[in-house]
């Protein structure tokens, strides 16, 4: 096998869950992370968001992933200077760590020649996140359903309806993965588990059919959003201003704390309402228009 110099990758940011596809549905944004490797020399550089905390070590979420494309490959890993730009903000719901994954292994495999193919990489990812929502729209762009099956991800991309905006309400306040997972119930309840199943059904045929005056129902909850507004209550508030404002249905996004609502039109009045309403109820942060994006990571450059 013959080492390339140089790979450079962009992954986009996720939202998964998209309200009741708890843990198998995601959706990718125009929000991007750039990951460079370079061989021959030793190093990480990290500019943009976490660039005060993440690590620069073996530990690092890229190079671990990166390491695990030559594990995969029987190959010793090279010396490798790693250089991260990112724009996805950590511990906010979107996707930041499938981002590094997906970004680490698309770009090992990009500097082994891409031996790998999006099977392997899709089954490698889920293997280091632990689960698929957001690896599998962070490596095929769009929205996916995603699932494990026989040991490998089964992935189907749902068609996006044209026209469609997300805005997003990025608290200042992290809500990291696990403290979000600690206030699920171990169990759920038969008919909220139907409520889930009747509303992620409904929520992918109105995205193929078109059917957006349906959002509001399809992106409603009852098996993880309810528990996670016990540590979030500003939660609801921030849902009720979005949908007062012409929202065609808001969630979650992912484990949180970010709140995303999906808009045709509309998207300066949602944003505005939803960063008034976090104002008087005394919640810092940021509001972000972007869309969804049909591309997962890409190679930019080789070498």
């Amino acid at each position: 096998m013959n080492l390339l110099e140089r790979s450079e990758v962009r992954v986009p940011a996720t939202t998964a869950n998209l309200g009741p596809g708890f843990d198998c549905l995601g959706m990718a944004l125009d929000l991007w992370n750039t990951v460079t490797l370079e061989r021959g020399r030793e190093g990480v550089t990290i500019t943009g968001e976490g660039a005060d905390r993440i690590r620069r070590d073996q530990g690092n979420l890229v190079l671990r992933a990166v390491s695990a494309v030559f594990q995969r490959l029987g190959q010793e890993k090279p010396p490798l200077a790693l250089a991260c730009h990112n724009v996805i903000p950590m511990s906010r719901g979107l996707g930041s760590s499938s981002a590094a994954i997906v970004g680490g292994l698309v770009a090992g495999n990009a500097l082994c020649g891409s031996p790998l193919t999006e099977q392997d990489l899709l089954n490698l990812a889920t293997e280091q996140e632990g689960h698929p929502d957001n690896v599998t729209p962070a490596l095929l762009g769009g929205c996916q359903i995603a699932v494990q099956e026989g040991g490998k991800v089964v992935a189907s991309r749902v068609p996006l309806p044209p026209g469609l905006s997300a805005v997003l309400f990025i608290p200042t306040m992290p809500m990291p993965t696990a403290k979000a997972r600690a206030v699920l119930e171990p169990t759920v309840a038969r008919e909220d588990a139907v409520y889930n199943i009747g509303r992620a059904a409904l929520l992918v045929n109105a995205f193929a059919t078109r059917r957006l005056d349906v959002l509001d129902v399809a992106t409603n909850d009852r098996l993880h959003q309810p528990q996670r507004e016990r540590i979030f209550p500003q939660m609801r508030l921030l849902f009720r201003a979005a949908r007062q404002a012409g929202a065609l249905g808001v969630f979650l996004s992912g484990a949180g704390s970010t709140v995303l609502a999906l808009t045709v039109g509309r998207e300066m009045t949602i944003a505005y309402e939803m960063a008034e309403e976090a104002r008087k109820a005394s919640l810092e942060g940021s509001v972000v228009i972007t869309k969804p994006t049909e591309q997962g990571a890409q190679i930019v450059s080789v070498e």
